[in-house]
C-alpha cells in the first residue's frame, strides 16, 4: 500500500494543534490519562481488560472492515499522534504501521509490536497448498509468514506480555495492576487452550476444510488438525481453478459433512463448493475485527473463541467429554 506520508504530517500537525488549543466549541474534554490505540481486535481486548479503567483503549479498525485491505486514513493518525501508546501485530499483519509512525511528531508515543515474542509459521504447507503445482502469485503466497498469530492460545499469551511491557513503560504508576489483569488474562487463555486441548481430542475426523483464506494455521497446528483451505494468506487472494478442483476431491474424499467459512468475508465460494459437494457451511471467527453489532455488545475474544469451537467440535464430528 502507498501512503503519502508528507501529505499526512502536514494534516496531523494542523489537526493535532487544532485538539491541544481545545477551541472547539462544545467538544467534548479529552480523556484525562494513558491513551491507547490499537490495530486489531485481539489487541485492542487484551489491552482493555489489561487497562481496567485506567487508560482508554481504542481501536483503529472500523467495525465490520477486513484488516488485510485496510488503510488508514488521517484521522487515524491523528488519532495515533494524541495516544501515549500504538499497538500493532506485526509487519506481516499491518504493514503499513511500520511506515506511518515515522510519520509521527510525537517524542512521548511509545509503539508496541505486540507479535515480536512470537514464532511465526510460514503461510502454507503440505497440508494447504501443493508446492510443486501451480505458479506465480499462488507460490510466491506460500513463501509469506502467517500473520494471525493470536489463534494459538501460547503466541496469545505472549503478546498480552508484551502488551503489558509497553503500559509499563507507559504508565509506570498503575503498573501494579496492570500486571494483575494481565496474569489474570493470562490464566484465562491457559484454560482455553486446554479445554480446546480436550474437546479437539476426540473427533471423527481431524481435517479442517475451509473455503476461504489461509486463516487458521495457528489453530489447526496446535490442536494436531490438518488444514486445507481454499487460498492464500491474504483475504483477497484469488484461489486457481485446479486448486478448487482439489479442495473438491478433499472434501469428497474425506466424508466431511461440513466445510467451514469465516465470518465478516464473503462466503460466495465457500457456498459454491458446498453445493457442488452437498455438505454444510459452518462459520469459524478469524477475530482480526468484529461487526457493529458484536462490538456494541461487548463481545470479547473469549467469546468469539468459544463460538469456534462449538462450531469446530459440531464440524469435526467430535463426541462429548
Amino acid at each position: 500500500m502507498k501512503i503519502r506520508i508528507g501529505a499526512v504530517i502536514v494534516v496531523v500537525s494542523c489537526c493535532a494543534a487544532l485538539f491541544a488549543s481545545g477551541c472547539k466549541k462544545g467538544e467534548e474534554k479529552p480523556f484525562v490519562g494513558l491513551q491507547v490505540v490499537t490495530t486489531l481486535f485481539p489487541l485492542f481486548d487484551f489491552a482493555r481488560t489489561i487497562a481496567g479503567g485506567k487508560a482508554q483503549v481504542t481501536m483503529l479498525l472500523p467495525p465490520g472492515v477486513e484488516p488485510h485491505t485496510f488503510e488508514p486514513k488521517p484521522e487515524d493518525l491523528i488519532r495515533i499522534s494524541r495516544a501515549g501508546l500504538f499497538i500493532y501485530t506485526s509487519r506481516y499483519m499491518e504493514p503499513w504501521a511500520e511506515k506511518i509512525i515515522t510519520g509521527i511528531d510525537n517524542k512521548t508515543l511509545r509503539v508496541v509490536n505486540a507479535g515480536e515474542r512470537v514464532t511465526y509459521r510460514a503461510g502454507a504447507g503440505k497440508d494447504e497448498h501443493d508446492p510443486g503445482q501451480g505458479g506465480g502469485e499462488h507460490n510466491h503466497e506460500q513463501k509469506k509468514l502467517d500473520p494471525h498469530v493470536w489463534l494459538d492460545f501460547t503466541n496469545a499469551a505472549l503478546m498480552v506480555d508484551t502488551i503489558l511491557d509497553g503500559f509499563i513503560a507507559a504508565d509506570p504508576g498503575n503498573g501494579t495492576l496492570y500486571r494483575q489483569n494481565a496474569e489474570a488474562l493470562k490464566t484465562r487463555l491457559v484454560a482455553l487452550d486446554r479445554r480446546y486441548r480436550k474437546e479437539l481430542s476426540s473427533c471423527s475426523t481431524r481435517k479442517l476444510l475451509h473455503g476461504g483464506h489461509y486463516t487458521f494455521g495457528y489453530l489447526a497446528g496446535r490442536y494436531e488438525l490438518e488444514y486445507h483451505a481454499l487460498s492464500g494468506i491474504s483475504s483477497d487472494s484469488e484461489p486457481s481453478a485446479e486448486r478448487m478442483v482439489a479442495l473438491v476431491r478433499e472434501i469428497r474424499s474425506s466424508g466431511a459433512r461440513y466445510l467451514f467459512a469465516e465470518e465478516l468475508l464473503s462466503p460466495r465460494l465457500t457456498e459454491t463448493l458446498a453445493q457442488e459437494t452437498g455438505v454444510g457451511v459452518l462459520m469459524l471467527h478469524g477475530a482480526h475485527n468484529l461487526s457493529r453489532d458484536d462490538l456494541s455488545r461487548g463481545v470479547t475474544f473469549f467469546d468469539l473463541m468459544d463460538r469456534n469451537l462449538e462450531q469446530l467440535q459440531k464440524g469435526l464430528q467430535c463426541r462429548a467429554k
